[in-house]
């Protein structure tokens, strides 16, 4: 074996690669910058899975929900269209622009819909209009062979693929979009499988979510999130974090602080020793979620509209650096990554484990 192969000189420190950039005044810039910071991490990756999460990127459709999806054959298009005409009204539909990279292999059929649920249907399912979205969704990806609906929220999108994430970046020709906010992640699987599907960012409506790291509690987690209606089919443990953050937040009406207590809990010692009231809360916040609490090594960055989250768990076994720039803030495996786009930082922190850093829009929109 060469030298520069062995174990410890090929530089992969824990694996996969997240990145953010957030404008705090909901300033839009090019996408040109993520594809920057996260090709600094190329060696936390191995080509089988890149891509981003884009918001803001559609202001001309933002009242409609856009649908990215994947197809593997014309048929699987075929049925699905039928479906969405269906159940919504259907404002724009098309190819999503792609350029041609000798680097991303066997891509599907990549169409976006902009969409808005049909008044007749929310009334016969006494529905709002998210939660009607939400399970069209699952009856799509569960029930139609060969689809999957990859992003399905409001002004945002998710672009994905097998490939190195600055090449899936340049194969969905994201610097052409301009977003106040942008998330990346570089994949390393380990335990399931590399596909166009698998790749993050996971999303649902507007939540989306990419992550390194490996999550030992998927089943306890999946087995709660199917009571309540979601449909893990992605084949990727990452996937169920995604319904988590949509349940909690959305569902049941946990600010994003709280949310985070529930996915990263403080241990039982550490609830203990804090002040009343706040022990009493994080104990009903334990109790009552304790399904949803996320145990293995993790880092993720949450998109959600009009802001982004990064939070490591609680024994910070993943690494997390955020940053801040004037209007800007920044997350990332790395300081590098962050670096990469801007030199001159105000001020690097580096989060301790189980602490949120949550950052949203300053007009509140």
């Amino acid at each position: 074996m060469r030298e520069e192969l062995r174990e410890g000189n090929i530089r992969i420190p824990s694996g996969c690669a997240v990145s953010g950039i957030f404008n705090r005044k909901g300033t839009r810039f090019g996408g040109e910058a993520i594809i920057r910071s996260i090709a600094v991490l190329h060696e936390r990756s191995n080509g089988l899975g890149g891509g981003f999460a884009a918001y803001g990127i559609y202001p001309e459709y933002k009242e409609y929900y856009a649908l990215h999806i994947f197809y593997e054959r014309d048929a699987a298009k075929t049925e699905t269209e039928r479906f969405l005409n269906r159940h919504f009204d259907i404002i724009n539909l098309s190819k999503i622009p792609t350029r041609q990279m000798p680097e991303i292999k066997d891509e599907p059929l990549i169409w976006r819909y902009f969409v808005q649920p049909l008044p007749t249907k929310l009334a016969g399912a006494q529905l709002d209009e998210r939660e009607y979205t939400a399970r069209c969704v699952f009856r799509i990806n569960a029930g139609i062979e060969g689809a999957y609906v990859f992003s399905s929220g409001k002004d945002m999108g998710v672009f994905k693929a097998v490939g190195y994430p600055e090449d899936v970046g340049r194969f969905y020709r994201l610097e052409e979009y301009r977003g106040y906010c942008f998330t990346a992640h570089g994949r390393y699987p380990t335990n399931t499988p590399g596909w166009w599907g698998g790749a993050h960012p996971f999303a649902l409506l507007d939540y989306s979510v990419v992550h390194n790291g490996e999550i030992s509690s998927y089943d306890t987690n999946r087995q709660a999130m199917e009571m309540f209606g979601y449909h893990c089919s992605l084949q990727t443990d990452t996937e169920v974090i995604a319904y988590m953050i949509d349940y909690l937040n959305r569902k049941v009406g946990l600010t994003f602080e709280e949310v985070a207590e529930v996915i990263a809990a403080p241990f039982w010692q550490t609830i203990e020793q804090k002040p009343e009231p706040e022990r009493q809360r994080l104990t009903y916040l334990r109790q009552n979620f304790a399904a949803e609490l996320i145990t293995g090594p993790f880092s993720l960055i949450v998109g959600f509209k009009g802001g982004m989250m990064a939070i490591n768990d609680r024994l910070k076994l993943r690494s997390m650096v955020t940053a801040e720039k004037g209007d800007f803030f920044y997350a990332a495996s790395e300081e590098c990554a962050i670096r990469a786009v801007e030199p001159a930082l105000d001020g690097v922190y580096a989060p301790k484990g189980g602490e949120p850093v949550i950052m949203t829009l300053e007009n509140g929109e």
